[in-house]
């Protein structure tokens, strides 16, 4: 417990499930964290919607059903008007408890109807987390209601209808305006669909004790704005590292291009780039600090290896004979190395031995080529596919996409929680491999480069957005990545 940050540790259900009852063991009645939940739950609705007069809470029959039917009580306590439509189904325990209440104190319960009550906020407690299949019957016709009209929605825990363990949206699956999650966070809420779906987040962790947590371990944490130190006034290029970013087969020479100035924006301090002759003259007219090499042959890169300190391998690099030549003399030089598109394509191909320090950047695509499985099967657990191709390859994996995923060979994973569908956009992929090899270069370990590079990566494309998402260019974050990475911004 001493170096768990409840503010940035994720948790499967699992997990939760286990603190809940520590809880219990420890004195808490279940319908004590109820009401915790519920008061959280109403302090949170009335700072978001402060001139909200009326609710409907749509309830089902377990516990998080409970957490609406008490949030229902404390609104009406407080001047609200609370409506209940509640699920069929009969409640026991805590929930039967809550039920009661709410019932007891004049309150109404209605039966499923096509049309919904008409309220100013409604309230989602039909499932909570631990639901692993799509919601059918009543259920599945309450959240197409909920989603249809344009009036916002609080969640009670997590959407129902999301998979709270890999962030799958089931169909339906309720779209939620404000989340509330109890206790600890959900994993599930970070990746995939599951950012989509629970809109703005926040995390009541119902004044658990201490001792609840004394056994606890987070499954992965959430990335924590970071930048780096600040340098020691006689510094010189040489003490930051020298990047050779590798790619840039014909028509492709921007890709390599955006990959070397990313790892110059980050602070490396010296990046060359090993691309076709091609390219050479339009990269030193758009960026003459980076040093462009035309190279033919595997051979022509030796004297560009032997002076460089990390490798930025795969942008725009191709699979035709000019590509395979590169990389496989790229890999054979065994140094640090960021991997990255048509260098994971590569790898997919033909298994080889990598580099003792290497970070791999897979999109959903490349990493079920890599797993030799499909793109659905790696989205349906993001958390499971990330984790095995770091076991495989023994790399740090950093596995792109909504709430993007660092994962490493012993287990450890982290979640990004910044980004924005603006970033769907061609050449961001070879700005992250940039901005991770321009942290290696600068002594950081494979694992807090790719931690950091994509916490950097995410935000600046994050601020580029205030000025639109649609038509965001990846050359856009260049400004912001260089605010961020000296703590600016």
């Amino acid at each position: 417990m001493a170096n768990l940050d409840l503010q940035s540790a994720l948790f499967t259900t699992a997990q939760l499930r286990a603190l809940d009852q520590a809880a219990i063991g420890d004195g808490i009645a279940g319908i004590e964290l109820m009401e915790r939940a519920a008061r959280a739950a109403l302090a949170a609705l009335q700072r978001r919607w402060p001139q909200a007069r009326t609710l409907c809470v749509l309830c089902g029959p377990g516990n998080n059903g409970g957490d609406g039917f008490l949030l229902a009580a404390l609104a009406r306590a407080a001047g609200l008007q609370a409506s209940v439509v509640a699920l069929p189904g009969q409640s026991s325990g805590d929930a039967a408890q809550a039920r009661e209440r709410f019932t007891g104190e004049g309150g109404q319960v209605s039966s499923v109807t096509e049309q919904l009550p008409e309220a100013d906020v409604y309230v989602d407690a039909l499932f909570g987390s631990g639901l692993n299949r799509a919601p059918a019957g009543d259920a599945a016709m309450l959240i197409a209601a909920v989603n249809a009209q344009s009036r916002p929605v609080l969640t009670l825990d997590v959407p129902s209808g999301l998979d709270s363990d890999t962030g799958v949206a089931f169909e339906p699956c309720l779209r939620a305006t404000v989340t509330v999650c109890f206790v600890g966070w959900k994993r599930g809420l970070f990746t995939a669909q599951g950012p989509d779906q629970s809109g703005e987040r926040s995390l009541a962790t119902l004044d658990i004790p201490t001792p609840a947590y004394a056994h606890a371990e987070a499954d992965a944490t959430l990335l924590m704005p970071q930048a780096l130190p600040i340098r020691a006034r006689d510094s010189h290029k040489g003490r930051y590292g020298h990047v050779l970013a590798i790619g840039g087969d014909l028509g492709a020479g921007g890709a390599v291009r955006m990959c070397g100035e990313a790892a110059a924006r980050v602070g490396a301090g010296l990046v060359s780039v090993a691309t076709r002759e091609a390219n050479v003259g339009a990269i030193l007219a758009a960026r003459p600090e980076l040093m462009p090499h035309g190279v033919h042959v595997p051979r022509n890169l030796e004297a560009l290896l032997a002076r460089a300190s990390v490798l930025a391998l795969g942008p725009g690099l191709g699979q035709d004979d000019w590509g395979q030549g590169l990389w496989q003399a790229a890999l054979d030089a065994s140094k640090p190395t960021v991997l990255d598109a048509d260098g994971l394509n590569l790898l997919a191909l033909r298994a080889r031995a990598l580099p003792e320090q290497i970070v791999m950047t897979p999109h959903p695509g490349e990493a079920a080529r890599l797993l030799e499985t499909t793109t659905a099967d790696v989205q349906a657990d993001r958390f499971a596919a990330v984790r095995g191709l770091a076991r495989k390859y023994g790399a740090v994996v950093v596995l792109k996409g909504s709430g993007s995923l660092v994962a490493d060979p012993e287990g450890r994973l982290a979640a990004c929680p910044w980004g924005n569908p603006g970033m769907a956009s061609g050449g961001m992929g070879d700005v992250l491999t940039g901005v991770i090899a321009g942290l290696l270069a600068q002594g950081l370990t494979p694992w807090d480069a790719a931690c950091l590079g994509v916490g950097l990566h995410a935000r600046a494309g994050d601020l580029a957005a205030r000025a639109g998402e649609r038509g965001m260019l990846a050359s856009d974050l260049f400004p912001y990545l260089r605010a961020l990475v000296n703590g600016r911004a």
